[in-house]
């Protein structure tokens, strides 16, 4: 856990402890929390801010060199810190679990010890005297987020952990602010949500691509998987099959793998399929690793269209025949003598 995830997450810790949300928090200028100081106008790290907004509060830090602005919120916490570690110092403990129980068994303790000179205890002056002053928490907790830049690629999508997520493709090639969390991505232009994901996991090179973000010409290409295009390769027939399979073993991840095939099918659009199966036979006439790269030079060269025979040896007969004219043979020869 990063500095960042343990600072928020104490603050939502803390407010779920005191059952609401103080009207403000006045935290010190640690770098985790505020960006730059000012008496003024300070800047506030964008997750920590959107936190206090969550819960309806806002960030006021203390004044640099100025430890008065909370004396006795810092003197308590060395106080109880101070107890707490003594009282438990001669414990041993074997889990973080362990520890954290004893310590909250230790909190409530001090807590309910009556005061030396006026009635009650800490726990229930808190109760009568200031927790109808908070507000009351959310319906949920503030979901831990991080933030990114990222630029949407000509595939109009964007890359989390080598995951890709779709915005609308009218955003290509823009500079756009990612926000993370454990179950959700969300993508802003501007400040303005664009697009909103389901986070996954595991498989990398998998993709989120929502329909209404393809350009029209692309969505016909929506159900394309593994699956359509090995089926689709099988209809072309046996050599195109092998060739795909060929591709897609070729690539570290199905996405890329996908968009080679994805060329290929736009080959045969624009060629037909039997010129396809005809390329694909020629290629693994060379290698039994043939590549989209391979297929496009045969289209290009027209070397599907060739004869079985090898053209070499044909064009090299020829080639010798006419370097030397005819050979007349004896027949002639014979024939001339008679007459």
């Amino acid at each position: 856990m990063t500095l960042l995830e343990s600072w928020i997450t104490a603050h939502i810790h803390a407010f779920k402890f005191f059952g609401g949300v103080t009207r403000m928090i006045v935290p010190d200028n640690l770098k985790t929390g505020v960006e730059k100081s000012s008496q003024t106008d300070p800047i506030i790290n964008r997750t920590y801010q959107e936190m206090a907004e969550h819960y309806n509060t806002s960030i006021m830090p203390a004044r640099v060199r100025h430890p008065k602005d909370k004396p006795s919120a810092e003197g308590t916490v060395g106080i109880i810190s101070t107890w707490i570690i003594a009282s438990l110092r001669n414990q041993q403990f074997f889990s973080i679990k362990e520890l954290n129980e004893a310590i909250h068994k230790k909190l409530t303790e001090y807590n309910t010890k009556s005061f030396q000179k006026k009635p009650g205890n800490r726990l229930s002056a808190f109760t009568e005297e200031e927790k109808f002053a908070l507000i009351p928490l959310p319906a949920s907790p503030y979901e831990l987020a991080t933030w990114k830049k990222a630029t949407v690629q000509y595939d109009y999508h964007i890359s989390v952990d080598k995951i890709y997520y779709s915005v609308p493709y009218e955003y290509i090639k823009q500079l756009v602010d990612v926000r993370i969390t454990k179950n959700v991505v969300e993508i802003f232009f501007k400040h303005f949500r664009i697009a909103s994901h389901k986070r996954l996991s595991g498989k990398v090179g998998q993709a989120s691509t929502i329909p209404e973000h393809m350009p029209d010409n692309h969505k016909k290409y929506i159900e394309f998987n593994q699956d359509s295009i090995l089926e689709w390769a099988s209809k072309v027939g046996s050599h195109t099959l092998t060739t795909v399979k060929s591709i897609l073993a070729s690539y570290k991840t199905e996405k890329q793998g996908l968009k080679s095939c994805l060329a290929l099918m736009k080959l045969a659009d624009k060629h037909s399929v039997e010129r396809i199966e005809a390329a694909c036979k020629r290629a693994l006439d060379y290698t039994p690793r043939p590549t989209l790269k391979s297929i496009q030079t045969i289209l290009k060269t027209g070397q599907d269209k060739l004869s079985e025979v090898n053209p070499t040896v044909d064009n090299t007969t020829k080639k010798t025949a006419s370097s030397y004219g005819f050979t007349r043979g004896a027949a002639y020869y014979g024939g001339k003598n008679n007459d």
